[in-house]
């Protein structure tokens, strides 16, 4: 497939998980990747996986909660790589506590990068986005819509992405710009490793909606972010895509 040759596309969180996959994706598709992470190992090691593979891609470490940084990152690569028509909003972070003992410096952080972060990214870019006619595709979660415990920050800031995703894509809708976002269940990531807090209600753990398919895998959610920022969905704007196994 090369729904992406010739076209430049921005992945955040592409050190890893569902970045790293997401990057691999497009690239292995035609696309000019921009890998964006504060983790600089993990970019390096994104990238060497996409050359690998014949793909091309270039490295850039940024913290997408700096909007300065994020302004600067954004002209630099739009000159070392060209003009974006695809943004990933994949960068994310978790923290589960107890609503009453939260801090707020973890409060402040979660928001900071899964929220804040993508709205300094789409605002960077999408001057691009209406000159190519682009598309920007956001990772919300679940978590946003649904019951989750002891997640306050992260089911805010999912939450806050979904309403953001809709705002944006009306905005814009007259202006060529599709907006989307996929709400993800339990991904095979390590981000699946954090830990509920120790004294975590059993009676309340049991409230939290599973499915028997499981944890999805990385390249699975790629798959779909693809499709989501490819011209084969010309028609869709402001959707939120659960890919949750049913749980909601």
């Amino acid at each position: 497939m090369d729904r992406f040759t010739d076209r430049v596309a921005i992945v955040t969180g592409a050190g890893g998980g569902v970045g790293r996959a997401t990057a691999q994706r497009l690239a292995s598709e035609g696309a000019k990747v921009a890998l964006i992470d504060v983790n600089r190992d993990g970019l390096e090691e994104t990238n060497a996986l996409i050359e690998a593979d014949k793909g091309f891609a270039q490295t850039f470490q940024c913290d997408v909660s700096d909007a300065g940084a994020v302004g600067q990152t954004v002209a630099t690569l739009t000159d070392a790589v060209g003009a974006p028509s695809v943004l990933c909003n994949v960068a994310g972070i978790v923290n589960y506590g107890r609503s009453e003992d939260y801090s707020f410096e973890t409060w402040q952080k979660i928001i900071a990068v899964n929220l804040t972060g993508a709205f300094f990214m789409s605002q960077a870019v999408l001057p691009s986005l209406v000159e190519t006619k682009g598309s920007i595709v956001n990772v919300a979660s679940m978590a946003g819509a649904l019951s989750v415990p002891y997640a306050p920050a992260y089911s805010a800031s999912k939450g806050g992405m979904i309403a953001l995703t809709k705002s944006m894509a009306k905005e814009f809708s007259d202006r060529g710009v599709r907006i989307n976002a996929i709400a993800p269940g339990a991904i095979n990531t390590q981000m699946l490793g954090v830990p509920f807090p120790e004294d975590a209600s059993q009676e309340v753990m049991g409230l939290v909606p599973f499915t028997p398919f499981g944890a999805s895998t990385p390249e699975e959610i790629a798959a779909l972010i693809a499709y989501l920022a490819s011209n084969e969905t010309r028609f869709l704007s402001g959707a939120i895509i659960p890919v949750d196994g049913a749980s909601s």
